[in-house]
């Protein structure tokens, strides 16, 4: 263990201002606090908070930083209270100690609940100060590094189950690529330590066989630089177990097949030496396609900077080079802690100045309950991103799949709830539509929009999917609360008794409803009969002969009716009228857009009609639609063009064919004959696409028919 005088020492090295009162009175407290206490591996537990203020002094933080990883264990694991910490300490410091422990207390419970509590008192605790963020990852590197000597095996792998989760993205979100590394590592021996271990023996190979390989190419790249009157540092290392098992995962790709199993770092003092030393490289080597990234001129959300290049390098070895300036390595490797700004003094780091932050507070705001936030949070972090443009040329950093949706909830949450369209690059787009790096988008809003519940369905950040969740659940339960309130009309009219807001307030003690509302919804979600509403507020009331049987028969008929009828049709404004274009003839299974016309409703068109592109000018128009036809027997018209022999039975052959395959003709027009065809378009009602197909499919198997096409007019 590292001795009192030593901690102070080497946090004066880099804080020549430290506190050095505040350090030793946290050493002695929490030495004395615990006591005799001792780990799971059998050392004294104080071993534990020291080695934490340890990590953090290699991070050149604060005093109260230190101070804080000294005490954070004392008010779960001894006798001391936060008051007596406040009462030595000061509130700074008990503040962040109460954000830590909250967390430890609530990790000692495994039910998923209290997991996903734990992550959002976590969240609630670095937006105010960074700082306990950062104690808390030094903590469960510590913890990780000594999981070995837990005895349970469903414990450890719960530990290292949360440490992929949570844990190492949260540590790459701030940039601190040395933590999230080890963290990776340390987890990834615990949940797969077959995989691990075949990985490292394989790596192991490769050195045995290669020899000095890694120091040659080294060598040979910083002679290049030089010859070229580049200084720099080069570095090479294998990648890690876990980043290489990764990237297997995602390419499905063999160790054998995984050629960049080797990195190499070049760090150079400006940052036009960095582009002049990509230019020398990719000058001498060939470029391996698509392996170009630069970070330097759009860095990443986290603060990283650096080009990326891939190389068939010296010896023919295919490599991965990083560039960077000696400042863009120190924020690479740890990130917001590079940035603390110790010698001003400056004081608690707020955790909303970062972007993501916002976004998972904002995801806090419309979860349901903590199980959905977690859901949402680990979408946000545990991805990988595409970086966009808005027109004015902002940025905006999304996981890869976003679509417009996601980026629309990214600029801001109102331009998400009433997007209508999307111009990606200039063109009108699908809200659906994958975007990629350096797409520009901009987004169509109309203030008659509400967000859909088809946009769930393909939305993939956090943020978009709880604003689309809470919205569905606040219209579903207007829509339950109306449907409630009609029954219960209905019930009490059929039964002679007044329906008021007075008797009903009268009933709610009975019901167990909080208020009228609650009541409605209750009985339109099925929770409560109108009947037992009637019974509550009318004690004695009788039931009318076989009333409950034949209002029930009447409700089932009339559903089984509207199913019939229904159009099946997602991403409708409510109460908008529904047209089918006869330029295309859209069916379940195409890719569908639709149009709104004053008066008319909405026109729903494929996206391939050539009638979109004179709605071209006009975006706010423009509807994202997505078909949904369960349960639906609803005919489709698709329209067939078919040139046929002009031969006796030719036509009496085409329409049985078409019948044996469930398809009916409800028109029949020939354009154009002659003496050995006929040119004809045939509506056929069918339920799908694939259905026509399929018809189509048997048409052409006849030995009469030239062609079939489906018709676009």
């Amino acid at each position: 263990m590292i001795r009192q005088f030593e901690l102070v020492e080497k946090v004066r090295s880099y804080d020549p201002g430290a506190d050095e009162g505040l350090l030793n009175r946290a050493y002695v407290f929490a030495m004395k606090a615990h006591g005799s206490q001792t780990r799971a591996s059998g050392d004294p537990y104080f071993s534990h908070p020291l080695e934490v203020a340890g990590i953090l002094t290699d991070l050149k933080l604060d005093s109260a930083s230190i101070a804080t990883a000294l005490l954070h264990d004392i008010v779960e694991d001894t006798e001391a209270s936060l008051s007596d910490i406040e009462m030595l300490f000061g509130r700074d410091i008990a503040r962040l100690v109460d954000g830590v422990t909250k967390l430890t207390r609530l990790e000692l419970q495994s039910e998923q609940t209290k997991h996903a509590e734990n992550f959002r008192k976590l969240l609630l605790a670095m937006s105010e100060d960074i700082r306990v963020l950062l104690v808390k990852l030094a903590d469960r590197l510590h913890n990780m590094q000594t999981l070995h000597f837990v005895r349970n095996p469903e414990k450890r792998r719960r530990i290292a189950r949360e440490t992929m989760d949570i844990y190492a993205p949260l540590a790459e979100r701030i940039g601190m690529q040395r933590f999230k590394d080890e963290l990776q590592d340390l987890a990834f021996a615990e949940l797969n330590s077959d995989a691990r271990e075949s990985i490292l023996a394989r790596l192991n190979f490769l050195r045995e066989q290669g020899g000095d390989l890694l120091e040659r190419v080294r060598e040979q790249l910083a002679r290049d630089l030089d010859e070229a009157g580049v200084e720099a540092q080069v570095s090479g290392r294998l990648k890690s177990p876990y980043s290489i098992w990764r990237k297997m995962e995602q390419r499905n790709l063999s160790f054998e097949q995984l050629a960049d199993t080797v990195a190499f770092r070049v760090v150079v003092p400006t940052v036009g030496d960095c582009y002049h030393a990509l230019g020398v490289l990719h000058s001498r080597y060939p470029t391996v396609p698509g392996r170009f990234k630069d970070y330097i001129s759009t860095p990443k959300p986290n603060g990283y900077r650096s080009l990326h290049t891939g190389l068939i390098g010296p010896e023919q070895q295919r490599i991965e080079i990083q560039i960077r300036t000696r400042e863009m390595h120190e924020i690479a490797e740890f990130g917001v802690a590079a940035h603390w700004k110790y010698k001003q003094g400056a004081r608690a780091v707020d955790g909303r100045q970062y972007r993501w932050v916002r976004e998972l507070l904002d995801i806090l705001d419309h979860a349901s309950n903590p199980e959905e936030f977690l859901e949402h949070t680990k979408l946000e972090m545990f991805q990988d991103q595409v970086f966009c443009f808005t027109p004015k040329g902002d940025l905006i950093a999304l996981p890869s799949g976003a679509t417009p949706v996601d980026f629309a909830y990214a600029v801001h949450s109102e331009v998400g709830d009433t997007c209508v369209g999307a111009k990606v690059n200039g063109r009108m787009m699908p809200l659906r539509t994958r975007l990629t790096n350096g797409d520009q988008v901009q987004i169509v809003t109309s203030k008659a929009q509400t967000p859909s519940p088809d946009w769930e369905k393909f939305a993939v950040t956090g943020k978009a999917r709880a604003r689309i969740r809470r919205f569905v659940r606040a219209r579903e339960r207007e829509q339950y609360i109306e449907l409630g309130r009609n029954m219960l009309e209905k019930t009490f009219r059929q039964e002679g008794q007044d329906l008021t807001e007075k008797a009903l307030k009268g009933g709610l003690k009975k019901l167990k409803a909080e208020s009228v509302q609650d009541l409605h919804f209750s009985v339109g979600t099925g929770h409560l009969s109108a009947m037992d509403v009637v019974h509550a507020v009318y004690p004695g009331t009788k039931e009318r002969g076989g009333w409950r049987k034949v209002a029930s028969i009447g409700r089932r008929a009339k559903r089984d009716k509207t199913q019939e009828n229904a159009v099946p049709i997602k991403g409708l404004i409510p109460g908008m009228a529904l047209h089918y274009a006869h330029c295309c003839h859209p069916l379940p299974g195409d890719r569908i857009v639709g149009i709104v016309t004053t008066g008319k409703g909405v026109t729903v068109h494929t996206i391939d009609c050539d009638t979109l592109q004179t709605f071209a000018e006009t975006p706010e128009r423009w509807v994202d639609l997505a078909w949904d036809v369960d349960g639906s027997s609803v005919p489709f018209l698709g329209r067939l063009h078919i040139v046929v022999a002009n031969e006796p039975g030719s036509l009496g052959n085409l329409s049985t064919v078409i019948g044996k395959n469930d398809g009916n003709i409800s028109n029949l027009k020939i354009t154009n004959r002659s003496i050995d065809f006929f040119e004809m378009l045939i509506d056929v009602e069918v339920k799908d696409l694939k259905h026509l197909t399929d018809i189509m499919a048997a048409l052409r198997a006849m030995s009469v028919i030239t062609s079939v096409e489906r018709a676009r007019t």
